[in-house]
């Protein structure tokens, strides 16, 4: 029947130089090196800037690149070796994910699309947890943990000071609650201006959207919105199926 359509398309331009780019940072560039700016790169390559531009927001988004403040694009180092699993034990409050960070804890609203998760009324006060994952001094992920009063109804009776320590005391109670298991949705998105300061990355690059909902007897005990650096993670299924988000040194290497 001949070629079809898509087949004869040819290949975009940025997605030539993505792979022309890719070729020069093994082979030129060093880990943490600091890119020539954009004239100087769409001189050397011969293409317009806009097409550089393309190109080198591909390669953060592959996580070959970082942007960062203050120093401009970079060399990205390898992935190194953290996964996010969906066990129990790894999750809110598990012993076992000690690479979360309590920051805060507030008591607010809960965004609408939170609350319509956890069953509860728009304007029901919810505590608000905001963790940061860090991997070998890298920050990793930032998370908004939603926690109905209801959910944790003996946190009035503990002397729980503000900041992490209220944090940490949300999240224990939340655990000792008994979860049941969680259900997890994925989505790409750019980091909004909170996400990305915490995250030392610029107010639009990549990130991965995470929503968790931890479940109980009940219903949904708790919802979790964690954003993760998109240049530095990817989505992997382990033996039992579960959602992993990991950084994996090897397979640079491999490649």
């Amino acid at each position: 029947m001949g070629t079809t359509q898509l087949e004869s398309v040819q290949e975009p331009k940025y997605w030539h130089l993505r792979t022309v780019l890719s070729e020069a940072l093994d082979s030129d560039f060093a880990v943490g090196e600091v890119l020539p700016n954009e004239r100087d790169l769409a001189a050397r390559f011969g293409v317009a800037r806009a097409t550089l531009r393309q190109a080198l927001e591909q390669l953060e988004l592959e996580g070959r690149l970082q942007r960062r403040r203050g120093v401009g694009t970079t060399v990205a180092p390898p992935r190194v070796g953290v996964a996010v699993t969906t066990d129990r034990q790894g999750g809110a409050g598990g012993d076992a994910d000690e690479a979360w960070q309590p920051l805060e804890c507030t008591t607010a609203t809960a965004p609408v699309a939170v609350a319509l998760m956890l069953d509860i009324d728009a304007g029901e006060p919810v505590h608000v947890v905001r963790r940061i994952r860090v991997a070998q001094g890298q920050p990793l992920a930032a998370e908004l943990l939603y926690v109905p009063t209801s959910s944790v109804p003996e946190l009035s009776a503990i002397e729980a000071p503000s900041g992490p320590a209220r944090a940490r005391s949300v999240v224990r109670e939340l655990r000792r609650l008994g979860l049941d298991g969680q259900d997890r949705s994925v989505e790409l998105g750019s980091a909004r201006a909170d996400d990305a300061k915490e995250l030392d990355r610029l107010p639009g690059a990549p990130v991965l959207v995470v929503t968790t909902r931890y479940l109980s007897a009940a219903g949904t005990a708790a919802v979790s919105v964690a954003t993760y650096r998109a240049d530095t993670c990817r989505l992997t299924f382990g033996d039992s199926g579960a959602l992993e988000i990991s950084h994996d040194e090897q397979e640079r290497q491999a490649s």
